[in-house]
């Protein structure tokens, strides 16, 4: 059972991590011009930099939701959403990205402790456990990247 959880572990974190069948969060934003940032092509609705600031907030809240239960989720839809500013500073962006990694490296820390169980379902929750809070990460996250990456061609900055 222990190599079997090894091997889950393993495999839930590099899907979080490096993305495997899509691009890494570093992936995605690498050489991104700052200009950009805040761009919003036709007919979509977000630009990069509330794609980014999204993703921010909904792994933050993941990870405090598995980490207690006296968190309160922000109101759906417009707590997950940052307004588009004419300009992201370089140092909102790196924050940004930086709670992004910093989170992330929490919530793996959650499923490499041996006393997690990675299918018993939270106490606080409605049936969730960390093995469907992993996999939400994972896929909400590439989902947004996805997006990111579609802005990026149609802004012609992508390789």
């Amino acid at each position: 059972m222990d190599q079997e959880r090894n091997i889950i572990v393993a495999e839930l974190m590099a899907l979080i991590e490096k993305g495997n069948a899509h691009l890494s969060l570093d992936e995605t934003i690498a050489d991104l011009p700052a200009a950009l940032r805040t761009v919003i092509p036709d007919n979509l609705p977000y630009s990069i930099w509330q794609l980014v600031d999204h993703i921010r907030t909904a792994q933050w809240d993941i990870v405090e939701f598995c980490l207690s239960a006296d968190h309160i989720s922000p109101a759906w839809p417009d707590g997950y959403w940052s307004p588009n500013p004419e300009k992201v500073t370089d140092t909102l962006w790196e924050n940004c990205i930086a709670q992004i990694k910093n989170d992330r490296q929490r919530f793996v820390e959650i499923l490499s402790d041996r006393s997690t169980d990675l299918y018993k379902p939270l106490p606080h929750g409605t049936g969730q456990n960390i093995f469907r809070e992993a996999l939400l990460i994972a896929d909400h996250n590439a989902y947004h990247l996805g997006e990111i990456l579609i802005i990026r061609r149609l802004l012609k900055c992508w390789r």
